[in-house]
């Protein structure tokens, strides 16, 4: 079956399950944070192990769920983890929940995910939102034929953060009186976490955090023309930069600290997006 047809048949499903066929807006929520679904006005609860050809979490802190319920009165679908490359799954699995969530209408994608600081300016218990990224997980989701029907063969990435949506973060963070950092995200492919001299060079590079996700659905988004908005939890101190070595359960339990903060930056935001006339 082509990827194409999986993709289509995935989103069948979802739309039979929730009774809408078109949605405004998709959120995937990272390690720890995926207590945000829980806080919309919901239509259904759909385990992503029931929706066809749709890959399944392996890792802690990833409910597996999709969250189709509604924000100022707009159809939007909240998945509740995501899927990695260190999994063992390839990029096009990766990218599989944008591109269902695309084929189901979504012009707006926020990700979210937990991120270790290199930049010592921005501290554990922060959120950064992303400016832009470097990829360092050594693959592209669009490798190998081009799927027309979704994008061109060559999409540009000059504009892959939208700028307006993370001025709407920011004020909406100023209103709730929380700082909003502002920076570069690497990714690298996992699930060893980087060397201090791996983090060295990021810093040397431009990044001020690194995470292991987020870029290759950003860059699937991208290649279908859709906006985003990334806000990376910051967990932990990247190695070298902190006296004990970062670990899963310190970043899940400083994600689990940080999302009541998350969560009301998300709620705003995406009321202020999807309210706006499309």
């Amino acid at each position: 079956m082509k990827i194409i047809e999986k993709i289509e048949e995935a989103g069948s499903f979802i739309a039979s399950q929730a009774g809408i066929t078109v949605l405004r807006a998709g959120i995937i929520l990272g390690s720890g944070l995926g207590s945000f679904g829980d806080t919309i006005e919901t239509i259904c609860s759909i385990r992503t192990s029931d929706v066809p050809h749709w890959p399944e979490s392996t890792v802690k802190g990833h409910r597996g769920t999709i969250i189709i319920g509604t924000i100022a009165e707009k159809p939007v679908a909240v998945v509740q983890g995501r899927v990695h490359l260190y999994e063992g799954y390839t990029p096009e699995d990766v990218v599989f929940c944008v591109r269902v969530l695309g084929s189901l209408g979504i012009d707006t994608l926020v990700l979210t995910n937990a991120a270790g600081s290199t930049n010592s300016s921005i501290t554990p218990g922060s959120i950064m939102a992303v400016t832009d990224h470097l990829n360092m997980m050594g693959t592209d989701p669009l490798t190998g034929r081009n799927i027309d029907s979704l994008g061109p063969r060559f999409p540009h990435m000059n504009e892959a953060y939208c700028a307006d949506y993370r001025s709407i973060a920011e004020n909406v963070a100023k209103k709730h009186r929380i700082n909003l950092y502002r920076g570069v995200l690497a990714a690298t492919h996992g699930p060893s976490y980087e060397t201090p001299a791996e983090v060295q060079a990021l810093k040397m590079m431009g990044a001020d955090a690194v995470c292991m996700s987020t870029i290759p659905e950003v860059i699937a988004a991208s290649h279908m023309g859709i906006q985003v908005l990334a806000l990376s939890c910051i967990t932990n101190m990247a190695a070298g930069m902190s006296p004990s070595p970062p670990s899963h359960g310190e970043v899940e339990a400083a994600a689990n600290r940080i999302a009541g903060s998350l969560n009301r930056i998300l709620r705003d935001v995406i009321y202020e997006i999807v309210s706006k006339d499309t």
